[in-house]
């Protein structure tokens, strides 16, 4: 009865204790290759084209009891444009679309985050281009938990889109390409 009653009180406080975990920070594990920050554009409007910046920075703040305590920070080098295509590649870094050589780098920064059934719904300023602008996405916890090597990590993957005109690139792709689609995942080692 003793043993059950113990067992009882440590079962009760680690669920109390559960849903009130404060805020916590991680970085973003780019080493690992555990985060894609990835795009897609619809290709004249036949197929979608597929990219990724494969050199980005960031973290996050995460609590799950509290999502207005939640943070998202993220540079991106804008010159680590793939698309699995060269001359594509040197296109789109130039003056006409992401104009890398002037603005080598894109920040988002989060201005608020609130709950919406599973998902989390991240507001933010995206800098791309020298323009910054409130963009939307809306994130889903992926897991968390501890990890092999003693730390602890929290993974998400968000999407959200903008018009390409919004940041002042005014390259014209046609009408079924005028905004793009993000797709991201990141993989957080908590600090």
């Amino acid at each position: 009865m003793f043993k059950n009653t113990i067992l009882g009180l440590t079962t009760a406080a680690l669920l109390m204790t559960a849903g009130t975990a404060a805020a916590a920070d991680y970085k973003i594990d780019k080493e690992g290759q555990h985060a894609f920050v990835q795009f897609r554009i619809k290709h004249l409007g036949y197929s979608w084209l597929y990219g990724s910046f494969k050199d980005f920075d960031g973290g996050f703040t995460y609590d799950q009891a509290d999502p207005s305590k939640d943070k998202v920070n993220v540079t991106i080098n804008t010159g680590s444009v793939d698309t699995n295509h060269a001359e594509r590649d040197k296109h789109l870094r130039s003056a006409d679309f992401l104009n890398a050589g002037k603005f080598p780098q894109a920040t988002f920064t989060s201005t608020g985050v609130t709950k919406n059934g599973d998902a989390l719904n991240v507001d933010g300023n995206l800098t791309l281009n020298g323009v910054t602008k409130p963009v939307k996405l809306e994130a889903k916890l992926t897991g968390e938990g501890k990890d092999p090597w003693g730390g602890e990590r929290a993974g998400f993957e968000a999407t959200g889109k903008f018009a390409l005109k919004d940041f002042n690139i005014k390259s014209d792709l046609g009408p079924a390409s005028q905004e793009v689609e993000l797709i991201i995942s990141v993989e957080g080692v908590r600090q």
